[in-house]
């Protein structure tokens, strides 16, 4: 039974659907305990769960806050590298989490890149080169209580812009 929360209008093209299958049985996303239920065709909305179980609950019974961490570690750097495509260079920087409440049931994130996020970011990358982009998401049961709140900072350039300054800091580093 999917939450309310989680329901779209988009849908998953047999292209998204594989990888979100490819992604589920990666050994490092699969060790985390998180499952893809959902990737839109166009990239912008993915949803997660994470059950408590053998491999994701501590010492206490919930569920462990490395395992809410892991489990939505990469999403918003692959989203935007699926949609920007090659001519973007995309990493994901730094991220912090907030646990509100013990995870002790099913949780569930829905990740979403909205047009003025992209436009944001478009327009970032054609005046400076690069930007940052903070994103954040939250871990939900399925009543909708906020059990953790992420943040990921999304470093995103202009392919040719990144390898310019690559291979500036590379001659720096060869003329000390």
């Amino acid at each position: 039974m999917t939450p309310a929360f989680l329901q779209t209008n988009r849908r998953e093209s047999f292209k998204s659907w594989r990888f979100r299958q490819f992604m589920n049985w990666y050994p490092m996303y699969f060790g985390t305990g998180g499952k893809i239920l959902f990737w839109s065709g166009d990239s912008r909305e993915v949803h997660l769960r994470l059950r408590r179980n053998l491999w994701t609950y501590n010492y206490v019974g919930t569920i462990f806050g490395g395992s809410m961490f892991a489990a939505a570690d990469p999403f918003y750097m692959l989203m935007l590298l699926r949609i920007l495509g090659n001519q973007y260079v995309v990493w994901d920087k730094t991220g912090s989490i907030r646990f509100r409440k013990p995870g002790r049931q099913t949780l569930y994130a829905r990740f979403e890149i909205t047009d003025e996020q992209l436009i944001t970011v478009r327009q970032a990358v054609a005046e400076n080169g690069q930007t940052e982009q903070t994103f954040t998401l939250q871990w939900l049961n399925a009543d909708g209580v906020v059990h953790a709140q992420i943040e990921r900072l999304c470093y995103v350039a202009d392919k040719k812009h990144y390898e310019e300054r690559k291979n500036d800091r590379q001659q720096s580093r060869f003329q000390r």
